[in-house]
């Protein structure tokens, strides 16, 4: 049984939406960001960004402040309103042939603890203590975790019907993105969707392990403080169907070949791939268990040889942990992904071609190229308790933040 349930959310005034909400601050360039600062008042980046507003760089207790304040301004101003009824918040994002119609709830810390919400991706401690203590401080979760649900007809059909209504926002963002929102506050709406997931065995998380996490440690902490409310036990997540994620891949670019020479590499890698030289068109691979390769100014397709290599449970059949374990660990000696300042990963539409381009400049050696993971071998790493190499998926929608706001 998936527990969700409506919240009064902190949002946008209808006026200044598309001008509040922001991508995730990490996908700005430092030249974007700085002009979307000194042009834009109304932006989010504002509020995440509180130093701006005295030329300084803030971090830790000082920074998690005037995040608070910051918050608290636009609260002050009217640029932000909190709504007087619980709700559910349907969302729908569309560009060019892509769209989905997922919903913004409060979603249980209980369920996460006890494993009905699934993970697969492990998360770092002290990331974990670091935001816990960011949410305690200023108050607030403006960043939806990203779960996915297997989809009824029951559940299409009722959220169709809501979206039949003018939406509270309707607007396109610089990247031609359309979003549109619908509070829904009808008792029996409500109901109805809450009753919907309660039948649900399971839910999983697509994207923001860090932040199920933390919400978890503050809900624990609170408790033990006895400070705790009904607020700390809910997080705020956009529930979306499963069919509606786009799932892509990260590439892995590594610096050295680990001492060894061009044909060494290739010789160790032999033992594992049968290695095909392509012409420099940037292949990708198209099945699983293929990989592209670029190296000294070559692409190669290299198949694994399926004698070699043992699959034993959902983890050893990933491409990912299939290229850790038959290259990067016993070839080139990287043993900690998440660290090893020898590898890098990169993600996008054309990032073959930029992969290309920094070997080519001397910022690394090798490269590798995945086919991505699909949500069925999401489903299987979580369902059976094992967790994903770092970097495995880069997976859309991105939300935008400030849409909706989380109180504790």
């Amino acid at each position: 049984m998936a527990t969700i349930k409506p919240f009064r959310a902190v949002r946008p005034v209808k006026d200044k939406v598309a001008l509040v909400a922001s991508r995730s601050y990490e996908e700005y360039s430092e030249d974007e960001l700085q002009c979307t600062l000194a042009h834009n008042p109304f932006s989010f980046l504002h509020i995440i960004n509180p130093g701006f507003k005295y030329h300084k760089i803030l971090a830790g207790e000082e920074r998690f402040s005037l995040v608070k304040n910051r918050y608290w301004e636009f609260l002050e101003e009217k640029t932000f309103i909190k709504d007087q009824k619980p709700a559910f918040y349907l969302y729908q994002i569309k560009k060019d042939q892509f769209k989905t119609l997922g919903i913004f709830a409060a979603t249980s810390v209980t369920d996460y603890d006890c494993g009905k919400i699934k993970k697969h991706e492990e998360t770092l401690e002290s990331r974990e203590s670091l935001f816990a203590h960011y949410l305690e401080t200023v108050g607030f979760n403006a960043e939806p975790v990203l779960i996915t649900y297997e989809s009824t007809k029951e559940l299409e059909v009722l959220l169709n019907e809501q979206t039949t209504a003018l939406p509270e926002y309707d607007f396109t963002t610089t990247d031609k993105v359309n979003h549109k929102l619908w509070p829904v506050y009808q008792a029996d709406a409500i109901s109805k969707i809450t009753s919907i997931f309660s039948q649900m065995d399971a839910l999983y998380i697509a994207d923001g392990h860090h932040r199920c996490a933390s919400s978890s440690l503050l809900a624990k902490a609170a408790k033990l403080a006895g400070n705790d409310t009904m607020h700390h036990d809910f997080f705020m997540s956009y529930l979306i169907p499963e069919k509606e994620v786009k799932i892509y891949e990260f590439n892995r670019m590594v610096k050295d070949l680990n001492g060894l020479s061009k044909e060494e590499f290739l010789i160790r890698l032999d033992t594992n791939f049968r290695i095909e030289q392509k012409p420099n068109n940037g292949n990708k691979p198209k099945e699983k268990h293929h990989f592209s390769m670029y190296l000294d100014g070559e692409f190669y397709l290299l198949y694994l040889r399926k004698q070699a290599y043992t699959f034993t449970d959902a983890l050893s059949r990933l491409d990912t942990q299939i290229l850790y374990k038959t290259i990067l660990e016993p070839v080139l000696g990287i043993k900690d992904l998440r660290n090893d300042k020898r590898i890098s990963y990169g993600y996008g539409k054309h990032n073959i071609i930029k992969m290309k381009d920094c070997i080519d400049k001397g910022d690394f050696k090798v490269g590798f190229s995945l086919v991505p993971i699909t949500m069925e071998e999401i489903k299987q790493i979580a369902d059976a308790g094992l967790v994903m190499p770092p970097k495995s998926t880069y997976i859309e929608p991105k939300l935008r933040s400030g849409l909706t706001i989380y109180e504790l």
